[in-house]
């Protein structure tokens, strides 16, 4: 194995860009209504839906970008994952809508709060990590009173994936539409919307597609966007400008967005994009899943705790247990003194763990360098951890 010698950085997002994504950011700003900027949308679009595992699109203006052969239309927005996923809640439901929301972490309990501001929530609470009990949530379907059941499929602050295909399977018997918050999983996670029935999907460019942040895309079927419409009929819709799907669906067929959009922010995501197309899908999906596989043995031999259920761990980021009389300045050396960065816990778990990230483009010999000078840093704060070699787990 090719030895590593740059700094290791190892976060969940926002992950290191390649040199043609930056180079396209920074090259001279252009109209957003003119040719140019088409071109640059259609080829966005286009890698969007081999993002999304949906059917291809060709990248090329006057020519449908945001669709194919299939019921999804993809929707960029010039903002995070946040704001893609407040566009999907915003438009879908009415105030007086009932939607289903589990959740083991921070990011789901954020999509829970987001529909709280625009509809009426069941939030059913699972303990950070632990996976959501399907036979409660079954229980809950058959009642039939839920506009919607959403989730964030993958929980990057507990470091677990939910089982997407058993709920899935379980709103298609209930006849209940089922919404993805895939900000952490499209692109670096087996993402399957049509096979699942997802009415919608949402994806963040600065996680698994190696993108830059601030710009995100929704993928939606013709279900989702009839229903959007008849709420706007009805006038029963949420007050939204900025972020109404109608004024955006209005310009999806021309490559446009209704507003200024991030136009270098378009043109780097793009280039990235053309990145995982050359990887493939499953060749990305595979990498993070040896890269993840090889962090979660390594700690859990050297005797470390990990946060998620074993067989729902995420492929693209590992929560670590600190040991104890182990806090946060562990992660300051490891930044200040090893030149390698990985990311905090938050909320309850602040100062008790550390989460690895291994989605976009990392590199196999990265990450086992990574792991080397974090084995190193623990020892330095008294941690006694046995030799091992790194490379043999990857």
């Amino acid at each position: 194995m090719a030895s590593y010698d740059g700094d290791c950085f190892l976060v969940p997002g926002p992950v290191r860009m390649n040199q043609a994504c930056l180079d396209a950011m920074a090259t001279p700003t252009i109209t957003a209504r003119g040719p140019e900027f088409r071109d640059v949308m259609a080829e966005l679009n286009s890698g969007l839906r081999y993002a999304f595992n949906i059917a291809p699109s060709k990248p090329e203006k006057k020519n449908q970008s945001w669709a194919g052969d299939d019921d999804y239309k993809v929707v960029v927005v010039s903002g995070s994952g946040t704001a893609a996923m407040e566009m999907v809640i915003a438009n879908r439901f009415r105030s007086n809508d009932l939607v289903l929301v589990p959740t083991n972490g921070k990011f789901g309990e954020r999509v829970a709060e987001i529909c709280s501001r625009f509809c009426n929530v069941k939030h059913i609470k699972y303990e950070w990590g632990r996976a959501f009990d399907l036979f409660e949530l079954e229980q809950q379907l058959e009642r039939k009173c839920y506009e919607a059941l959403l989730i964030c499929h993958n929980e990057t602050s507990s470091g677990i994936t939910q089982d997407a295909p058993a709920l899935a399977e379980m709103c298609q018997r209930h006849n209940t539409p089922f919404i993805l918050d895939g900000i952490t999983s499209i692109g670096g996670l087996p993402v399957h919307l049509e096979q699942w029935g997802a009415e919608a999907g949402v994806v963040g460019a600065q996680k698994c597609t190696a993108g830059p942040s601030g710009i995100a895309a929704i993928a939606i079927n013709s279900h989702f966007i009839e229903r959007s419409k008849a709420i706007r009929e009805q006038g029963e819709c949420s007050p939204t400008y900025y972020l109404d799907l109608i004024s955006a669906l209005k310009k999806g067929d021309d490559d446009q967005t209704p507003w200024t959009p991030a136009i270098n922010l378009a043109m780097g995501w793009s280039k990235a994009l053309n990145t995982l197309k050359e990887e493939t899908l499953e060749g990305r999906w595979n990498r993070c899943e040896m890269l993840s596989k090889g962090v979660q043995n390594l700690f859990s031999h050297l005797g470390f705790e990990l946060l998620a259920d074993p067989f729902q761990r995420s492929s693209t980021v590992t929560a670590i247990m600190y040991p104890e009389g182990v806090d946060d300045t562990w992660r300051s050396d490891l930044k200040n003194k090893y030149h390698t960065q990985v990311i905090g816990a938050q909320d309850h778990l602040k100062g008790k763990m550390f989460r690895v990230g291994s989605m976009g483009e990392t590199t196999v010999e990265e990450m086992v360098e990574g792991c080397k000078r974090m084995i190193s840093c623990f020892k330095d704060h008294g941690v006694e951890l046995p030799d091992v070699e790194v490379e043999s787990f990857f």
